[in-house]
């Protein structure tokens, strides 16, 4: 199974290589930066499961650039700041950060942190195999991708597997949004809401999905979502 990524952006050398080290002796991959520019260009080829980010940045507002991660990713933020104020630290979990930690930090505790992050997104109860097929798509839960007809593959993040994989497991059954957060935890209100949209929006986009006539992923307005396919658990 592939290993999670957690992509890391922080102006301090050492503090990324602090980071780098002690996440990767635990088993993820990573990608550390330390401009805010790379960092976001960097989230057009990949989907990070965890982001890692400091708040004192050179080239942007570290804020506001946790609010655009909350409204336009679908993987969890846990903001590592030297801000250790409690305004600072409301103001960050209310722009739609999952977690925040306070410089100087354990290395112990990021992991311990990143780990609690990644639980959070695999509440779903699991059926009996890591593979599922459905629609001329293949789902594989081990690999974390989609792979179409023709063998063409494309990753999704654990963030997005968790909602594909609840609506594989209830197929052609409505799914309200009370019972998404039930199922996968997480916040809740409108940052729950605002990280579901992004996660269906990225699915749909996987799936080829017309988004004014979806297929597979249906919206009932008002009450919730319908899975479409077919599925076969192997």
């Amino acid at each position: 199974m592939t290993a999670p990524l957690v992509t890391i952006l922080d102006d301090e050398p050492e503090i990324r290589q602090i980071l780098t080290d002690v996440l990767e002796d635990a088993g993820f991959r990573t990608q550390a930066f330390s401009r805010a520019r790379e960092f976001e260009a960097s989230l057009k080829r990949v989907t990070p499961d965890v982001c890692l980010v400091d708040l004192s940045l050179p080239d942007t507002d570290g804020l506001a650039l946790v609010h655009r991660l909350a409204l336009e990713q679908g993987a969890s933020v846990i903001i590592i700041s030297g801000r250790a104020q409690v305004q600072d630290r409301v103001t960050g979990l209310e722009l739609g950060a999952d977690d925040y930690i306070t410089k100087p930090f354990d290395p112990a505790e990021v992991v311990a942190r990143v780990r609690a992050r990644l639980r959070d997104g695999t509440r779903v109860v699991q059926s009996g195999g890591n593979t599922a097929v459905f629609n001329g798509w293949t789902a594989h839960f081990e690999r974390y991708v989609l792979e179409d007809e023709n063998g063409v593959e494309s990753p999704f993040s654990h963030a997005e597997g968790e909602v594909l994989r609840l609506f594989l497991e209830s197929p052609k059954r409505l799914i309200s949004r009370a019972q998404m957060q039930e199922m996968l935890g997480g916040g809740a209100g409108e940052s729950f809401d605002r990280a579901m949209d992004v996660r269906i929006s990225r699915l749909r986009t996987k799936l080829k999905e017309d988004p004014k006539n979806p297929r597979l992923i249906k919206t009932i307005y008002g009450a919730g979502y319908i899975f479409l396919g077919d599925v076969t658990w192997q």
